[in-house]
């Protein structure tokens, strides 16, 4: 099937993924542009998205202290960029999950919390039988269900729609696997939910798309889009494309062709400011780990006792930190800013050289917000500046004000 019979075929099939993000039968999107489809806004839930919806209200400090019982310590590196935490750690399974995107923890941590009663659901993402990229909430009763559920879909997902699946269902513990913006809607009605427990798994998340994007993302960027089954944005500064027959494509963050992709990110995406899943009880991510491994944050007494549930199933060993990644940071800001596009030969070249030499661990995930930051900064400044002075948390503020950004 040609890819735009594709896309025709499954804007019938989840018109979630419209380039609009609009649902079927509703126009209800008070955050209008801004909406990054959490869900929220498809249930009865919608009387309170003026409050709970994190580009209408941001609140995630105020949520923080709430969910941690404590505020982050802006004076702590570590906690100005990663949020409240215990500890942070690297891990992966030493038998992984087969077809997991990495080496299966969200997925094996999900399964045990269930099989041992500790909840009786759990809110995850399929996908449509018609396309492994258009994601499908369920809540899953069976480890079935959330094996199932493996490997990432980037795009933007309404996991929130099956809240009112949750109330009728009669289900009182519930573990949710989300992102940032699901997440902060989440933690503004908790208590509204009638739940007895609630356990929040969450991961990093940063430029998600609509379908349509993320199908103009692989036929740019890969050699063979139709066959990608993951990718992700790695360590080594480059994208990593798993394909079907298990081979892997590295395209350096250096070659993308960003003239043409500016436009593909949700503006929600490019207004957010909680890459790290703040609200979470525990996260499971890869940024600020070694290559190969997986980065997690215990962050609150619940996550230190999720993790346990797994940790004899786990390699784990501490998080490190190398390098100095400001220079970098400064050199991508007007890059990024204007589109520029370096030829393959030379982008190949500039990856080898700050694979080396670059920075790693924890300033790789540094790296990684100062940038996403800077950028989130200038678009809500160029094109909400009435929003700007409350939709940026003081963490961002602070973390922004290190670097020199253009003229509006």
């Amino acid at each position: 099937m040609e890819n735009q019979e594709l896309l025709a075929k499954m804007s019938t099939v989840n018109p979630h993924h419209k380039s609009k993000g609009l649902a079927k039968g509703t126009t209800r999107r008070p955050a209008k542009e801004l909406c990054s489809d959490c869900g929220l806004c498809d249930t009865k839930y919608i009387h309170y998205v003026k409050d709970a919806c994190a580009f209408l209200h941001q609140q995630i400090e105020h949520l923080e202290e709430n969910t941690h019982q404590r505020s982050r310590d802006l004076d702590n590196e570590n906690e100005l960029y990663f949020g409240v935490h215990q500890k942070m750690l690297s891990a992966k399974k030493r038998i992984p999950v087969e077809g997991a995107q990495w080496t299966g923890i969200v997925t094996t941590l999900a399964c045990k919390m269930l099989t041992l009663g500790l909840v009786e659901g759990v809110v995850c993402v399929q996908n449509t039988k018609e396309d492994r990229f258009t994601p499908l909430p369920i809540i899953a009763r069976t480890p079935e269900e959330i094996i199932a559920a493996r490997v990432n879909k980037p795009t933007l997902s309404p996991n929130l729609s099956i809240l009112e699946e949750i109330e009728k269902s009669g289900l009182k513990r519930l573990l949710v696997i989300g992102v940032g913006c699901q997440i902060q809607a989440l933690r503004a009605i908790e208590d509204r939910l009638g739940l007895e427990r609630l356990y929040v798994l969450g991961t990093p998340c940063v430029d998600n798309v609509t379908r349509a994007g993320l199908q103009k993302f692989l036929e740019t960027t890969s050699a063979s889009p139709s066959t990608v089954v993951h990718y992700e944005f790695m360590q080594d500064f480059r994208v990593h494309f798993k394909h079907e027959d298990g081979s892997i494509e590295k395209v350096p963050f250096f070659g993308l062709k960003t003239n043409q992709l500016k436009d593909i990110f949700a503006p929600s995406c490019l207004s957010c400011f909680d890459y790290v899943n703040g609200l979470a009880d525990l996260v499971v991510g890869y940024m600020g780990a070694p290559f190969g491994w997986q980065w997690i944050v215990v962050r609150n007494d619940t996550g230190a006792k999720m993790l346990d549930l797994i940790k004899d199933e786990l390699d784990i060993q501490s998080v490190e930190s190398k390098g100095d990644r400001k220079a970098a940071v400064q050199q991508s800001i007007p890059a990024y800013d204007k589109g520029v596009t370096l030829p393959m030969w030379a982008a190949q070249i500039m990856g080898l050289v700050i694979e080396r030499i670059g920075p790693k661990g924890l300033e790789y995930a540094r790296f990684s917000i100062d940038s996403h930051f800077t950028r989130n900064y200038l678009y809500v400044k160029r094109n909400h500046k009435d929003k700007l002075k409350e939709h940026v948390p003081s963490f961002a503020q602070k973390i922004v004000e290190q670097y020199q950004l253009p003229d509006p």
